[in-house]
């Protein structure tokens, strides 16, 4: 694979517009959606999400727990689709990988001195490549966010293009641009593009460390810059928002602005994907109370 290198003045990129942003979230929020297919959301959003544990007191023990619970989500109702994966820190990815066997579930794994993304490029790849080579399917990489704050955006196109290569074709790349430290959406706009044309497969919002994490005008400005890609390229980027999404009417929401924004062919777990370790509990309990008329107690569902 060839390396890319910066030719782009990402100095200069599209202003965004917050009003016409804001109201289009607005209407969104506002809409109401149909038991039908309300449910064919809520199955959706399960098979989308990335169940995660990214704490310094995981332990194999729970490492083991959360891909038995991935597994295992059709237990409160046959015929339910699983998460799309398991995201851990690189030393756990190996014992992600043998518990959750043939599932199907992919193992992604932080890396690139995930969260900070301070470190030298050779051990952000050295990082990299001990999750591949223990088994990830999907890397989620933080942007160097001190070389991005201070203007050196070349800078980051250029690490995030070595990244992908040691991803290669095999391995996808999903991109994080913090975007609660970016502070205006036009600075989520330029991480965006610069994340895009550098070759990410994904990008994302959050590590999940920080607030705010995912929001809605923070996606919806991502999404735009994705399509504005395919349209310039025709290359499909996936999208991540990631912490803070907890509950689903919030999750259906942003279901919502993915098939508005992007179309159809984007409503897989192949190009959107949720970071997160309690929605799916949330989404499980939505799901019984379509199907029964009452809730279950949170009582049934294991504690992430």
């Amino acid at each position: 694979m060839a390396k890319k290198t910066s030719i782009r003045d990402f100095s200069v990129t599209p202003s965004v517009d917050q009003v016409g942003i804001n109201d289009r979230i607005t209407r969104i929020q506002k809409r109401s959606i149909k038991k039908e297919s309300k449910m064919e959301g809520l199955k959706m959003i399960l098979n989308m999400i990335d169940l995660t544990t990214l704490e310094g007191a995981d332990t194999k023990g729970k490492v083991e727990q959360l891909c038995y619970k991935a597994q295992h989500l059709h237990d409160a109702q046959p015929g339910l689709p699983t998460v799309a994966a398991v995201c851990v820190y690189p030393t756990f990815v190996g014992v992600a990988k043998k518990a959750l066997g043939k599932s199907g579930i992919k193992v992604a794994s932080v890396a690139t001195a995930f969260p900070s993304g301070h470190s030298s490029l050779e051990i952000k790849k050295m990082d990299t490549q001990i999750a591949i080579d223990n088994g990830a399917d999907e890397v989620d990489m933080v942007i160097s966010r001190g070389r991005f704050h201070q203007g050196d955006y070349n800078y980051v196109f250029d690490e995030i293009a070595a990244i992908k290569e040691v991803c290669g074709k095999k391995v996808r790349l999903k991109t994080i641009l913090e975007t609660g430290e970016l502070g205006t959406l036009d600075r989520v706009r330029k991480a965006s593009d610069i994340a895009l044309h550098a070759g990410s497969d994904f990008i994302k919002t959050s590590t999940g460390k920080i607030k705010p994490a995912a929001t809605l005008p923070f996606t919806l400005t991502m999404l735009e810059a994705i399509k504005d890609y395919y349209y310039e390229t025709g290359i499909q980027v996936g999208m991540k928002p990631a912490g803070g999404i907890s509950n689903s009417k919030l999750a259906l929401q942003y279901l919502l602005m993915v098939k508005e924004t992007l179309g159809n062919a984007w409503l897989s777990n192949e190009w959107f994907r949720y970071g997160a370790s309690s929605l799916a509990n949330d989404v499980l309990m939505q799901i019984m109370k379509q199907e029964t008329g009452n809730y279950q107690s949170k009582d049934y569902f294991s504690i992430d």
